[in-house]
């Protein structure tokens, strides 16, 4: 099996506070990045080097980015301030709209849809109309809050995570709940859908892995332990072979998606990793390249050979 070497390229500094959200196209040289101090910055994947450049400057705290290349918008989740649309050639608000007054912790956007999901820390799943992010529906799943979102395109198909330690696959037409998925011992803080959509993975408090088999139902396929603590998110390379973890134990793993066999762990002591809780990563899908961001204020790229 293949292990491919990681090096560190750059650690790229500006933000004041913790940063919690990523987000950008793979393929795409521009990623974007913001968190605890409302500050929005564009980096390059190519260039890592060159410094971030602002893009929005807002009250409060930002948990969710996601962007929208086709329409080059930039759409920040707040922590109680509902949603906000950047147009990113303009560089200015584009659309704003008003939620229940809960943090986004996550969005996800149907193209064949043009509908735009959003996990609130309320337990409400928001169904926004793409063209003009009008609310559609606002349905409340839980009396926790919903923590992370998947979709699955071509079944139809939403996977929500929450802090209720359940995960529901919701129809993304009608929003009927068809399953509900146990086994986590806490929080569901991500999981996403491989990109073959064979399997499901989901991750979050209880530190472990856990695949499910999408067309057999979602029964369970595996359970690793895979962090000392928390894992905060789950991120597939761009072409399939590889994901990462990062955890709150400050370590990013690389692993086989095949296998699941751990191939990498980039931590403080061997690869002048993050010094705290890391929060996200992105494959921008370039150079083999890989984004994570941190409670210590700083994002890191990092590089597969």
């Amino acid at each position: 099996m293949h292990r491919p070497q990681v090096q560190k390229l750059a650690s790229l500094t500006g933000h004041r506070d913790c940063v919690y959200a990523l987000a950008g196209t793979p393929g795409q040289e521009v990623f974007y990045s913001a968190g605890a101090d409302g500050m929005v910055a564009a980096w390059s994947a190519d260039e890592p080097e060159r410094d971030g450049e602002l893009v929005a400057k807002v009250e409060n705290s930002v948990y969710a980015l996601l962007h929208l290349p086709e329409r080059q918008l930039l759409l920040l989740g707040h922590n109680f301030q509902g949603l906000q649309a950047i147009d990113l050639q303009e560089k200015k608000l584009a659309y704003a709209t008003a939620l229940p007054p809960a943090a986004i912790f996550d969005m996800v956007y149907s193209e064949a849809r043009q509908r735009l999901y959003l996990a609130l820390g309320d337990g409400t799943l928001a169904v926004l109309r793409a063209p003009d992010f009008k609310v559609e529906q606002l349905l409340k799943l839980s009396d926790k809050s919903l923590r992370c979102l998947a979709l699955h395109e071509e079944r139809g198909e939403l996977a929500v995570g929450g802090s209720d330690w359940l995960v529901r696959i919701v129809a993304a037409d009608s929003l009927r709940v068809k399953q509900v998925l146990e086994g986590a011992t806490n929080s569901v803080f991500t999981l996403a859908y491989a990109p073959d959509g064979r399997t499901l993975f989901t991750a979050g408090r209880d530190a472990h892995l856990r695949t499910w088999d999408v067309a057999a139902g979602y029964q369970p396929a595996a359970s690793v332990v895979a962090h000392m603590f928390t894992i905060n998110h789950v991120a597939f390379s761009p072409d399939g072979q590889y994901f990462v973890t990062c955890s709150m134990d400050k370590s990013i793993k690389l692993w086989d998606a095949a296998t699941l066999t751990l191939l990498r762990v980039l931590d403080r002591a061997r690869h002048a990793g993050h010094g705290t809780s890391v929060n996200k990563l992105f494959w921008p899908g370039r150079q083999n390249r890989l984004v994570s961001c941190s409670d210590d204020r700083s994002l890191a790229v990092w590089e597969l050979s």
